[in-house]
């Protein structure tokens, strides 16, 4: 069943009385949210999604957020965090533990199909081993989940292993194929292999600063890929350990980003935080229905967006762009307006 069915209208009316129901939850349940919701003023009735109280997402950085009980906690996730920063910490149960995956395998089924592929993996075999997982060996791990035959691109020394990938394309390159990385080790490595993924399905995510530093977009990045590896379907992905699970998934066309059924985005001007017609730029606000076990279903990330259109596109709803990161001092206001509620 496909997780791309509701228009904006219709996601507007069901999103809202879910996640008010949420708030009202995690309120309940989770001190500290509450006393954040009680120094903000946030009361029902909240009308549209944009009226709900949203959590700047470094909270999780510098609060235990939780709505279960310690023993309760089935998993912990941590995301990476720069040098110097302390990681955000996400609580979950087993019931919100068994829904991520579910949700994430719903919304990728949209572009891979029911059938797990043959998947070909742009980085090294190292990235998964070892007791300390980088975000970018967990997001290699979490994706393997929806291939088979896991070839790696990268050899024990970080080079392209040729003779691995013309075996797999030898075994699988007529028949429809998964192609995993994160977008700088696509750029990086995929290119200039002289192979012929045109079979393929890739879906990649993260890594366009270093891209923007030399001048290539998305347009730029799609182009290259078709023409030299004959790869023209191309997804990214926008999510992030917060709201895990939730991924925004940019469509065939590489039009923009669209929003699953359980989750929606909000525009909003940094200075007023109200939200923002589609075509102006602002920070990108995440809702998601997923969050049960933690007060993560509604986010302020730090990250600039636009919605370039609604209900115009390959899929219903919102489809947007992102523009990159707040700068840090910007970013820190955000978190400094929550302060008090700790």
């Amino acid at each position: 069943m496909s997780v791309f069915t509701l228009d904006a209208a219709a996601r507007e009316e069901v999103l809202a009385g879910e996640l008010a129901a949420l708030t009202e939850r995690h309120r309940r349940a989770c001190p500290p949210y509450r006393r954040i919701l009680d120094a903000i003023g946030a009361r029902p009735p909240y009308e549209r999604v944009a009226d709900l109280p949203w959590l700047p997402v470094r909270l999780f950085k510098t609060h235990e957020l939780r709505s279960v009980p310690a023993e309760a906690v089935f998993r912990v996730l941590t995301s990476s965090g720069t040098t110097g920063q302390r990681p955000s910490r996400v609580y979950l149960d087993r019931e919100a533990a068994a829904a991520q995956p579910r949700m994430l395998a719903a919304t990728l089924r949209a572009v891979l199909g029911e059938r797990r592929l043959p998947m070909l993996i742009v980085d090294g075999r190292s990235v998964v081993r070892g007791p300390a997982l980088s975000a970018r060996g967990a997001g290699v791990l979490g994706m393997m989940n929806f291939g088979r035959d896991h070839t790696f691109v990268l050899d024990e020394q970080g080079e392209v292993d040729k003779a691995a990938v013309e075996a797999f394309l030898a075994r699988h390159g007529g028949e429809p194929f998964l192609v995993f990385g994160f977008t700088f080790m696509v750029w990086l490595h995929l290119l200039g292999l002289g192979a012929d993924l045109s079979r393929g399905v890739l879906i990649h995510s993260g890594g366009w600063k270093r891209l923007a530093e030399q001048a290539v977009d998305n347009d730029a990045f799609r182009r290259r890929l078709a023409a030299e590896c004959g790869l023209t379907r191309v997804h990214n992905f926008y999510g992030m350990v917060e709201q895990i699970g939730t991924v925004f998934l940019e469509g065939p066309d590489g039009d923009g980003l669209y929003c699953p059924d359980f989750a929606d985005v909000v525009i909003r001007d940094p200075g007023t935080w109200r939200e923002v017609p589609p075509g102006e730029p602002g920070l990108i606000e995440v809702v998601s229905t997923l969050p049960t076990s933690y007060p993560g279903h509604a986010l302020l990330t730090e990250d600039l967006g636009v919605v370039h259109g609604v209900d115009d596109g390959h899929w219903p709803g919102k489809r947007f762009t992102v523009l990159g990161r707040l700068p840090r001092a910007e970013a820190r206001g955000c978190s400094d307006t929550f302060g008090q509620g700790g």
